[in-house]
């Protein structure tokens, strides 16, 4: 949950120059399959309900400053969007202006907020 609560931080500071939204997609790490023992138990999401109900999950506990899309069972948007577990992206006017590399490794949100802060002239 840091890296929410950093996003967090994000989407306070530039709430008044960007939209943000959160798309959940497949579980990175369900209990059923490639498990780290996290403090949240989300199994693997056979359907639609699973993963809005894993959504819920995530927006009871970890509170986004921000609205939360659920992805398609089939998982279209992670499939467009190449974000396989995570990942951030920038888009103006319909035109990707960033695209962070997958995460959790290159999950950076200091890049996203260093764009911003050119963008805004700040």
């Amino acid at each position: 949950m840091v890296k929410l609560e950093r996003f967090n931080s994000l989407v306070t500071r530039f709430t008044d120059v960007a939209d943000f939204i959160i798309v959940y997609i497949e579980e990175a790490h369900p209990t059923d399959g490639w498990a780290f023992g996290n403090n949240i138990e989300i199994s693997t999401h056979r359907s639609i309900n699973d993963r809005m109900k894993a959504a819920k999950t995530l927006q009871v506990i970890g509170q986004p400053k921000c609205p939360i899309l659920v992805d398609d069972i089939n998982n279209t948007a992670n499939f467009s969007y190449g974000a396989y577990y995570e990942r951030l992206y920038i888009i103006k006017e319909s035109l990707v202006v960033y695209e962070g590399d997958r995460g959790p490794i290159g999950y950076k949100i200091e890049e996203v907020e260093k764009w911003l802060a050119r963008y805004v002239g700040t």
